[in-house]
């Protein structure tokens, strides 16, 4: 399955009031692995930011000046989530702001270029009601270090909610484990794939000898027969 794990960048809050999108952030999973096909775009707004979303995102309008405007991406963009499932933090948000630069430029709602959309934030909030989800709240969670993320930035954000949602929704799907190794010294984690048969050694006749002995004892202590013997090989 392919997956597209987005983020954007925005001049404010509200479309409808001619906010615009200023970054996109999207991180590629095929079947629960990162590829390392990311797509990132700054966006020329064609306006100043808010200064409460510049103190945010820090992209500044002389920054953004010479960047590509939206409808230069947007095919771009269009074929990078064409078909995949899209994950998004807050998705209503996101969505609002990319729906409304497609339909400026006369194409379908972003949403009809995607096989479904998932909220991180609504998972999140099933998981772990009452608790904070921020996706900072989130990366504490579930041991993700953002140490590095000073500012709100689409590709940084997608990253670290990649790996969010790969920890949210981690779960065992074989009766078999798949072992990961980290190599000492490069930090690489390598996949040691699953474990082999089980081996069951049966107890030695010594050991059977001293079980029955503990076992015996017990017995003693509660003055019949105790809970172990209905557990016990020999009972």
């Amino acid at each position: 399955m392919r997956q597209i794990v987005l983020d954007t960048e925005t001049t404010g809050l509200n479309p409808r009031t001619g906010d615009r999108v200023i970054e996109v952030g999207c991180v590629e999973i095929f079947n629960r692995k990162l590829t390392g096909n990311n797509f990132h775009r700054y966006i020329n707004p064609e306006r100043d930011s808010d200064e409460a979303a510049l103190a945010v995102h820090g992209l500044t309008t002389e920054f953004l000046s010479d960047k590509p405007k939206f409808h230069e991406i947007a095919e771009e963009l269009r074929e990078f989530v064409q078909g995949a499932e899209v994950i998004i933090h807050n998705a209503p948000f996101d969505l609002a702001f990319l729906n409304h630069e497609f339909e400026r430029l006369g194409l379908p709602p972003f949403v009809e270029h995607c096989a479904g959309v998932i909220d991180t934030l609504v998972h999140a909030k099933e998981l772990h009601p009452g608790k904070r989800n921020s996706l900072d709240a989130l990366c504490d969670r579930y041991g993700i270090s953002n140490a590095h993320r000073k500012l709100h930035g689409a590709l940084l954000d997608s990253e670290l909610l990649a790996d969010v949602y790969l920890a949210m929704t981690r779960g065992q799907n074989t009766l078999s484990m798949d072992v990961e190794i980290e190599a000492s010294g490069g930090g690489l984690v390598l996949e040691a794939g699953p474990l082999g048969d089980i081996l069951v050694l049966p107890p030695s006749a010594d050991e059977l000898a001293e079980h029955e002995s503990m076992l015996a004892a017990l017995d003693k202590g509660v003055k019949g027969e105790c809970v172990w013997r209905k557990y016990s090989p020999q009972g």
